[in-house]
């Protein structure tokens, strides 16, 4: 489901019951009271398991629901090719318009599946929208007690930054459950999650395929905005639920960080308008670099500058290095981008190299 589609939804929407909301603030409360917030020097940061073959999975929906069982189905099949047993979250079948069951219920499975001793790692089903109206139902020092494997994209970046945020733990922006893995993704997903490598390149575009000799190929090129090198932990994900945690409890330190964003169905004044806010919040000040990855089904009416005009006026002048192209977003070929993690960005080259140990 596409986010403008949504955003139709939400327009129409009941309001949350009053009831609900008690339980939101109190809940937010909590997490308050948890205390944690990583810095960039990592000391604090815990590492989850590599995967290994024959471990088990909780698969969890924390925001949308697919249209249809059948594609759950699908999703724990992809889930058991990859060499796993499933565990199916209580509530993975339900669905209540553009959400998949009620908060209390989504925060309830994903609550549960960090608590369950027999559970090695969470991958989520899909994104869609409505992680960010569970963040406060989540427990952070559970998390932080039981670090697994958090697995996913789009709308899961509030979960992924909000849990490095306030847990400390080292989460993932990669594949979602109900998609096959290209042989460029699994190899991704293999790197990193299985074989934890590095030092190791993140998201460089896979060579070309079929192309004739001396024929020059335009998609997935890289483009430099700023030149330079830069070190720093990455944050970041989907850039409309990056800048939907702006001024929220569970927005992560960006002084210092390597800020990854992509985005889908986003017209390029609106992701001018998104990085803008950043701006004008002081985040983007504060980076030490910015990797931009796929801003796909751009569509605009014509009268508009183009992405790369926006990315660059808004991003090159920073005086860090800045990229655009590598893959991360919603397209196929998918990278593994551990948040949390030590990376680092050559404005020059055009990559982003892993150099942290994320699993151990």
């Amino acid at each position: 489901m596409q986010r403008r589609r949504l955003i139709k939804s939400l327009m129409a929407a009941p309001l949350m019951a009053a009831a609900g909301t008690s339980a939101l603030g109190a809940s937010a409360e909590a997490a308050e009271e948890a205390g944690f917030s990583a810095d960039n020097s990592g000391k604090d940061l815990l590492r989850p398991r590599r995967l290994q073959k024959g471990m088990t999975v909780g698969l969890v929906t924390p925001a949308s629901n697919a249209w249809e069982d059948e594609d759950i189905r699908f999703a724990s099949d992809v889930v058991r090719s990859l060499g796993f047993k499933v565990k199916e979250g209580e509530n993975l079948y339900r669905r209540s318009q553009y959400l998949a069951g009620p908060d209390a219920a989504r925060a309830q499975d994903f609550n549960a599946m960090f608590a369950d001793a027999e559970v090695d790692a969470v991958f989520c089903l899909r994104g869609g929208y409505g992680t960010p109206r569970i963040l406060p139902m989540l427990d952070y020092a559970g998390i932080r007690r039981n670090p697994k494997v958090l697995l996913g994209y789009s709308d899961i970046t509030a979960l992924l930054n909000a849990i490095y945020h306030r847990s400390g733990v080292v989460t993932f922006h990669g594949p979602i459950a109900a998609q096959n893995f290209t042989d460029y993704t699994y190899s991704e997903y293999q790197k990193v999650l299985a074989h934890g490598e590095r030092p190791v390149p993140l998201g460089a575009p896979p060579p070309f395929e079929d192309a004739a000799p001396g024929r020059v190929e335009k998609e997935n090129r890289i483009t430099r905005f700023a030149g330079g090198r830069a070190r720093g932990r990455l944050i970041g994900g989907n850039l409309t639920l990056m800048a939907s945690l702006l001024g929220t409890p569970y927005c992560p330190d960006y002084r210092g960080k390597i800020l990854f964003l992509e985005d889908v169905g986003e017209a390029p004044y609106r992701v001018d308008r998104m990085l803008t806010q950043m701006w004008l919040a002081g985040k983007l000040q504060q980076v030490a670099g910015i990797a931009f990855g796929k801003f796909t089904e751009a569509d605009s009416d014509g009268n508009t500058f183009s992405m790369e005009h926006v990315l660059r006026e808004r991003c090159a002048d920073l005086g860090v290095p800045v990229v655009r192209g590598l893959m991360f977003g919603h397209v196929k070929d998918q990278t593994v981008v551990p948040v949390g993690a030590m990376a680092e960005l050559d404005g020059d080259a055009g990559t982003l190299v892993l150099r942290d140990q994320v699993v151990v």
